[in-house]
């Protein structure tokens, strides 16, 4: 991934970015070194140095690394083993194979799709439907992927 440019970020910057990001705030501890890189992907944050989160459409979402770094308790799916092949190539998540979400989620929620044995983040995606349908539903999308594992965002070091 080409970078095009990176500089340090404002503090009236980060101090939206961080409102914005709601229950992702914690990824920015006060007092990290918080940088952004333009790239010909998007935007991507480096908190101390780390790829931690990415802006698309001018919303900032936790990438992998970051949901890595974090404890999920909020916002995800649970898919089957099945699905991970899938989703290791940047496939939408289907609802036949999701097994667990969380029940707040709203449609257009940002939400960290994780394996169901060892409960590891493959990818990053938005709602299409709420939690509860993902789980009822027996076919059609649940998640469109945004981020997923291998992808370019990933690579990044």
């Amino acid at each position: 991934m080409k970078v095009k440019k990176r500089y340090y970020l404002q503090k009236k910057k980060l101090k939206d970015i961080k409102k914005d990001l709601g229950d992702y705030s914690v990824l920015i501890p006060s007092k990290a070194k918080v940088e952004l890189l333009e790239t010909e992907e998007c935007p991507v944050i480096l908190v101390d140095g780390q790829p931690l989160i990415m802006i698309l459409d001018d919303q900032p979402f936790p990438t992998l690394k970051g949901a890595l770094t974090m404890d999920l308790d909020f916002n995800y799916v649970v898919v089957d083993m099945g699905a991970v092949k899938f989703m290791a190539n940047g496939a939408d998540v289907m609802s036949p194979g999701v097994v667990d979400a969380d029940p707040d989620i709203k449609e257009g929620d940002t939400v960290v799709i994780v394996d169901e044995t060892h409960k590891k983040p493959l990818a990053i995606g938005s709602s299409i439907i709420s939690g509860k349908e993902m789980v009822e539903n027996t076919k059609g999308k649940a998640v469109k992927t945004i981020h997923f594992i291998g992808d370019k965002i990933w690579e990044l070091e």
